[in-house]
């Protein structure tokens, strides 16, 4: 390597933050919570969207009808069943999750060469630390879907999160625990490309259309504002993959199978049971629950995601972009990593 290379290869890696293991703790700390928050508050419609996919009294309800039919029948407390294992699994998953995304865009920057070389990769970049992030981040979850699940689907299973996961567990093992991992990896993983990739785009976009000085000097009105909208957006994004993907059906798919009952036998032929059992239009069922759920928790996510980080005095984040370098003009926003 020449002594030009080397240079150039310093200058590049210098330009990549590194971040430590307290950096990353930040990261999780703060997508674990951004994540609980936001599911944990949207798990009555999750109750209702459950029961409208796997429960024949529900069939022909929409959100608020399936609502009111809870609260009538079982009382307004069963619009929080399921919310233990909901509020613990999208605590490690969310925690995973975030930090995971940040450690593999850091990874696939360093290997690219750093930030300038990596403009020209980003949307891979977003697109493949989105969905290696949330693979693993699913294997933590699954097991904590599976029991919610559960308990939505039949009221007398158990009493609640370690009596359900126990059961579960003591009865169905692994086998059970993970049966629903390819459905929720189909479910989660298109999600989560479209909340991190169009929000990082969203960001790309507005960054772009300021000048250093005002980028520099961005009051916090300003930054919420930026984050909101991105957010939204992004939430968008994600409900319409929800909407045009398999993650859709998947989402019905892995409530069937969850619930305990139906066909035996490998997984894809489970799957494809039930999906020939549901039918083109009950594979779609509750898909207004998940347009409305979808927008509100991506958002929420992202605008907790950076208020806890800000308040750890920590701005290192997904939102600084790859694209903010030289040849726009612009500082490299990837590399800002200045504590207040």
């Amino acid at each position: 390597m020449t002594s030009k290379a080397i240079k150039a290869h310093q200058a590049a890696a210098a330009a990549i933050p590194q971040f430590t293991s307290k950096d990353y703790f930040s990261f999780f700390l703060a997508g674990a919570l951004c994540c609980t928050i936001t599911h944990g508050a949207m798990t009555p419609l999750d109750v209702v969207k459950t029961r409208v996919q796997i429960d024949p009294a529900y069939k022909k309800l929409n959100m608020f009808n399936g609502t009111r039919y809870v609260i009538a029948t079982e009382g307004p407390r069963a619009l929080l069943t399921g919310f233990g294992p909901t509020a613990v699994g999208y605590l490690i998953q969310g925690g995973a999750k975030f930090a995971g995304y940040e450690y593999w865009k850091k990874k696939a920057v360093e290997s690219v060469g750093g930030p300038e070389a990596a403009v020209k990769y980003r949307t891979v970049i977003y697109l493949g630390s989105a969905s290696i992030a949330e693979f693993f981040a699913d294997i933590l979850l699954t097991p904590l879907e599976a029991t919610r699940i559960r308990l939505v689907s039949d009221r007398t299973y158990a009493t609640g999160l370690v009596t359900g996961f126990t059961r579960l567990a003591r009865e169905g093992g692994m086998r059970e625990l993970y049966a629903g991992f390819v459905p929720i990896l189909c479910k989660q993983i298109p999600y989560a490309i479209g909340q991190f990739t169009v929000n990082e785009l969203c960001h790309e976009i507005a960054f772009r259309s300021m000048s250093e000085e005002t980028r520099r000097t961005l009051s916090s009105t300003s930054k919420f504002t930026i984050q909101l909208g991105s957010g939204i957006v992004a939430g968008f994004a994600a409900a319409i993959l929800s909407h045009a993907s398999i993650c859709r059906p998947a989402d019905t798919l892995l409530s069937q199978i969850n619930k305990g009952h139906g066909p035996k036998g490998s997984m894809p032929h489970r799957l494809a049971v039930l999906a020939r059992e549901a039918g083109f239009r009950g594979l779609f069922a509750g898909l207004g629950p998940r347009m409305v759920m979808t927008a509100g928790l991506v958002s929420g996510q992202f605008l907790l995601y950076g208020a806890i980080k800000e308040g750890k005095h920590q701005r290192i984040s997904i939102f600084y972009s790859l694209t903010f370098h030289n040849s726009f003009g612009c500082t490299p926003w990837y590399g800002d990593t200045q504590r207040n």
